[in-house]
């Protein structure tokens, strides 16, 4: 029971940002950890699954201001096949936002799952900048602040974590510009491509 269970509910796990997080959280942690991906078909099994941990952590983007669809469709699915052992629920979600309390509507909808479900909730740390700063030199502050996620959910200290890049937002703007440029050129589309509303015909 003193296992730690990480769920990634981003609907690109096994090629996302949220499936590095898990791994920098597992290579932190002194505690056993399993790690699972929400499929499709997985909700039964990964609901059953739960009760034999005592702490339970969702790892997953921002989504239009809220949880992915993925997510939200697992925690119906959670809220219907309970668990027997109701495990503390922990939070670490991303943004690819600067600021990182633009996580904040997410975590209060996470936080109003568990009180109508009868789960504790345990530590959650928000990131901003989460799309870009494992790729840029502060990547330090993700990596600096998953290990007190670790460390607070090893020792059941829990608390809330904040953590974004040094940059103001005039800066964030233009690398965003620089980075989404080079992007598109290295597929061939230009930023006015990029820019328009139009959707790609079938």
């Amino acid at each position: 029971m003193g296992r730690i269970m990480i769920i990634n509910g981003s609907p690109r796990a096994p090629k996302s940002n949220s499936k590095r997080y898990a791994e920098i959280f597992a290579e932190n942690c002194n505690k056993e950890v399993v790690y699972r991906n929400i499929t499709r078909n997985s909700h039964i099994g990964l609901c059953d699954e739960i009760k034999h941990f005592n702490d339970l952590l969702f790892v997953f983007p921002l989504y239009a201001d809220a949880l992915p669809v993925a997510m939200l469709n697992f925690l119906k699915s959670l809220e219907t096949n309970p668990p027997e052992h109701k495990p503390t629920i922990s939070i670490l979600i991303n943004c690819g936002f600067l600021e990182h309390e633009q996580n904040e509507v997410a975590v209060s909808m996470m936080r109003l799952f568990c009180k109508r479900n009868g789960y504790a909730v345990g530590s959650v740390l928000m990131l901003g900048s989460g799309e870009a700063i494992l790729k840029t030199p502060f990547r330090y502050i993700a990596n600096r602040s998953i290990k007190k996620l670790a460390r607070s959910i090893e020792s059941g200290k829990y608390k809330t974590i904040k953590a974004t890049m040094p940059l103001t937002k005039k800066l964030f703007v233009m690398a965003a510009d620089i980075y989404w440029k080079r992007f598109g050129k290295k597929f061939g589309t230009s930023k006015n491509e990029m820019q328009t509303m139009k959707i790609e015909g079938c």
